[in-house]
């Protein structure tokens, strides 16, 4: 998401999934369609991501290295951000077509009156975590109480406090310390327990040599805890759409096909963890090799396996998202959403259309998934 690359790449870099710019929306020569809705219905899509390019992103990458875009009649561009694009205010502006968002801060822009509609839950668990040092006593969040909690803010620190409202702790009894996209604060002690990604941050901890050994920190030099074994957790990364685009039959179709490709991506990345790697550093990421085979290892386990396909909806965890979105209060006092969502929020019908299309040629469950190993080499290089 958000989720933290390096601030010195460019955050206006665009990457292309072909090697033409897109056309102007309306120019059917060059593959750009307005449909009966208005949406573009045309093969050239855009899609936003919520980051820099990562391995976050590598099944979307994937998806244009190996031409599964292609062989569905599309040229995506995939759209990076730095932070200087929320991505679902990008979609419901209509400067793109699809957007990767998490859930919960789609949930608020849709209360607001932004009318969007998940249409494939790519990562089905949370992958957010609050990491402390192994001697520092905080072992749940329960322990959270008189302590410095770090947060990046800008929308992703909602599970923090949905899992306190389900500890029955007030978003006043701990310090919320704004908390950069590194781990530094942490290391340096102006934080107690730091927010974390499994993909990222968590790996910048073990990378990173402690001065007392001259060894690289490993995972006994922490407690973890994950936000996925709470009441708190919320569901992230997923596809987007307009509303309203749904309703036109062109535009489903050109979904199917959009979802169709992106299935063969992320199944492509699970299958080739090191290709998949290579493609995004290849794409603009500015991590180093260990660190990139990290995060496509970390964000495989948050997809695979996908009991019921990826990118299907559960609608159990929605729930749970929906619940905990309710609960939470910050520290301000202020609510992330105040009634339930409408029941477009979410929409499973061309996902589960897509896997129907792909039949045997793909593997959309990853039941028999298993994570590599991967050893972190210092500063992920």
């Amino acid at each position: 998401m958000k989720n933290t690359l390096r601030r010195g790449l460019a955050a206006a870099a665009v990457v292309l999934a072909s090697s033409s710019l897109l056309a102007a929306c309306g120019d059917d020569d060059d593959g750009g369609s307005t449909g009966a809705s208005g949406c573009n219905v045309g093969s050239d899509v855009k899609l936003q991501l919520q980051w820099l390019p990562q391995a976050q992103f590598a099944g979307y990458y994937a998806a244009v290295d190996q031409g599964f875009f292609e062989e569905e009649g599309l040229e995506v561009e995939i759209i990076p951000s730095g932070g200087d694009i929320v991505p679902q205010d990008a979609l419901a502006s209509g400067d793109v077509d699809y957007a990767i968002a998490w859930v919960p801060k789609v949930l608020g822009s849709i209360e607001q009156g932004a009318e969007l509609t998940n249409i494939a839950q790519i990562f089905q668990r949370s992958g957010t975590l609050q990491v402390s040092w192994a001697d520092s006593g905080i072992e749940s969040v329960a322990d959270f109480e008189g302590k410095k909690i770090g947060s990046w803010g800008f929308g992703n620190e909602w599970e923090i406090f949905a899992a306190m409202a389900a500890e029955d702790l007030d978003s006043t009894s701990v310090s919320i310390v704004t908390q950069d996209f590194n781990m530094n604060a942490f290391l340096q002690g102006d934080i107690d327990a730091a927010q974390a990604m499994t993909y990222n941050e968590y790996a910048q901890l073990l990378e990173t040599r402690n001065p007392d050994t001259g060894k690289l920190y490993t995972p006994e030099d922490f407690n973890v805890i994950s936000y996925e074994d709470t009441e708190g957790a919320m569901l992230q990364d997923a596809i987007w759409a307009q509303t309203e685009c749904l309703d036109d039959e062109e535009f489903q179709e050109r979904t199917v096909k959009f979802l169709k490709a992106v299935i063969k991506g992320w199944a492509y990345a699970r299958d080739n963890a090191e290709e998949a790697a290579q493609i995004t550093v290849d794409a603009g990421s500015s991590w180093g090799p260990s660190h990139e085979l990290w995060m496509t290892n970390e964000t495989n386990k948050l997809i695979w396996p996908a009991e019921n396909g990826i990118g299907v909806i559960d609608e159990g965890a929605w729930k749970r998202t929906v619940d905990g979105a309710l609960a939470a209060v910050n520290e301000q006092g202020q609510q992330l959403i105040t009634q339930e969502p409408p029941a477009t929020a979410y929409d499973n019908t061309w996902i589960e259309q897509a896997i129907e299309e792909l039949g045997d040629e793909v593997d959309t469950t990853g039941e028999s998934f298993q994570p590599i190993e991967v050893e972190l080499a210092e500063g992920g290089n």
